[in-house]
């Protein structure tokens, strides 16, 4: 995820000035000196934008990752914009297990409550409404660009200490890169600023109309949803038509070799990007074959490096087309290269779903489940667990762990569950060390969910729990006593003060 800085409290120092009796400038020396100076300056904001703009506060419970049974409680400040009538825009991070909502107008005074009415997670997009109609006078819609979004004259906008702050900001890139709270990738407008903090939806701003919606900051350099992609996704909904995003499941190579295409029986230059695995979609049609070229999407032609020249964007790496003003259920155009032959295709994108990996991308809107059974602490392996090391978690979780990361499920196995800590008692002992292990089965019963560790449970052999974990990890099984589990949870729930021995969500 992108860094982010808190806000800082030290204000930018003012120019010195020059007193007349000072200094002498030549006149062109203090012309240049004073268009610098105006450059400098923030641009003053659009009075529109006060009418426009509102604060959004957000509370929510969040969950110690391996102590899920402890909520907090997190506060979090954000902008919305008006975007029609009684409804608010913003993104949708930290929306999330909310419990409260509250919008304030013109940076400062009275807080109203408010309630989310539509969100996406896959999009980051949220839209909100405050109930009381006192609320909502004087405010105004704001417009979004439409069509191909400037680069020059970009401003980031937003409240702060009860004053609209105005910095400007300079276009670096259009980029495609994985979403903010999603594992699909989409286009993104990258500029720099000197503003801090920025990345809670702060309008990016051109002309009088918004460009983009921030999401993040690294250095000074800022990452925006960009109105291209925001106005289709609120015109689909607005119209009740909007079915969710599309994207490629689909996993392909750039090909750099040419005996790689002398192989594929390719005439011509080399191009296409070549599909090395095709996982299983639900409502999609498997008609996309590994080995094949994919040569052209929706007439935008596909180098050897898997990007097209788009006409607005210039050069995009192909994932863009399967949301290119396009949703799930729609049908994407690709001519491809199989068998020696090009054909014609028609693939239909399927929508964008968290469980559609093994390991599950997102766990919103639902409190995180565990079991604990006689000491043992058993979760559902899945990236917010993931998470909890870290950032950089690819590289601090244990291998054993985060390789399962990205694969997809199996007839066999839809998920995984690992045993993450095992909590001090006499029932244990010899095991208290144990943890990060991935089981396989218990009691004899392949294991997929934290459901399935429960049902097994209830099947002892011969008096005795028997908990077996996947190859290559150190310990390989735990046998327990099982007529004294029961009694050792009873016990450990007590002493360590966990309100309940497990949280498992039904199953949809």
């Amino acid at each position: 995820m992108r860094d982010r800085y808190p806000i800082s409290s030290r204000r930018p120092s003012r120019p010195a000035l020059l007193h007349p009796a000072s200094c002498i400038l030549h006149p062109l020396a203090l012309a240049l000196a004073l268009l610098l100076l105006c450059q400098r300056a923030p641009a003053a904001p659009a009075p529109d934008w006060e009418s426009a703009l509102v604060y959004l506060e957000v509370t929510r419970r969040a969950y110690e990752v391996f102590q899920p049974w402890t909520p907090k409680s997190r506060t979090v400040q954000k902008n919305g914009l008006v975007i029609g009538a009684r409804e608010i825009l913003t993104t949708a991070e930290e929306l999330s297990d909310r419990t409260l909502v509250r919008v304030q107008r013109g940076g400062r005074g009275k807080w109203w409550d408010a309630e989310v009415v539509w969100l996406d997670y896959h999009a980051n997009l949220a839209v909100l409404t405050a109930k009381e109609d006192a609320f909502w006078p004087g405010l105004k819609p704001a417009p979004f660009i439409t069509g191909k979004l400037p680069k020059e004259g970009l401003q980031i906008v937003r409240w702060r200490s009860g004053n609209l702050e105005a910095r400007k900001a300079e276009f670096n890139q259009f980029l495609v890169e994985d979403a903010r709270l999603s594992f699909f990738q989409h286009l993104q407008l990258e500029a720099s600023t000197e503003m801090q903090a920025v990345g809670w939806a702060e309008p990016l701003v051109a002309n009088g109309k918004v460009a983009g919606l921030a999401t993040g900051q690294g250095g000074n350099n800022a990452r925006f949803l960009p109105a291209s992609f925001i106005e289709p996704i609120l015109a689909a909904r607005k119209a009740g038509k909007y079915p969710g995003l599309g994207f490629f499941p689909f996993t392909w190579t750039p090909v750099e070799n040419p005996s790689t295409f002398k192989f594929l029986k390719l005439p011509g230059d080399p191009r296409g990007a070549l599909v090395i695995d095709v996982p299983a979609t639900p409502k999609v049609e498997p008609n996309l074959k590994p080995r094949d070229l994919i040569l052209q999407v929706d007439g935008f032609d596909v180098d050897n490096q898997g990007y097209y020249k788009d006409p607005d964007y210039g050069q995009l790496i192909v994932e863009n087309l399967g949301s290119r003003r396009k949703f799930a259920g729609e049908v994407v155009k690709m001519k491809i290269w199989r068998d020696g032959a090009q054909m014609n295709l028609d693939y239909r994108l399927p929508k964008l779903d968290y469980s559609v990996k093994l390991l599950a991308e997102q766990t919103f809107d639902q409190a995180p489940e565990f079991l604990i059974a006689g000491g043992l602490v058993l979760q559902p392996l899945n990236i917010p667990l993931l998470r909890g090391f870290g950032e950089d978690w690819k590289r601090r979780a244990p291998f054993r762990l985060a390789h399962y990361a990205g694969g997809p499920p199996s007839a066999e196995r839809s998920g995984l569950v690992v045993l993450t800590s095992v909590l001090p008692d006499p029932y244990v002992v010899g095991y208290q060390d144990a943890r990060f292990l991935v089981v396989d089965t218990v009691n004899g019963q392949k294991i997929s969910r934290l459901a399935d560790v429960q049902a097994a449970l209830q099947q002892p052999q011969e008096g005795f729990h028997t908990i077996e974990f996947h190859r290559g990890d150190n310990l390989r099984r735990i046998v327990l006593d099982a007529g004294l589990m029961d009694a050792a949870t009873k016990r450990i729930l007590e002493r360590y003060r966990i309100p309940m021995a497990s949280h498992i969500e039904a199953k949809p």
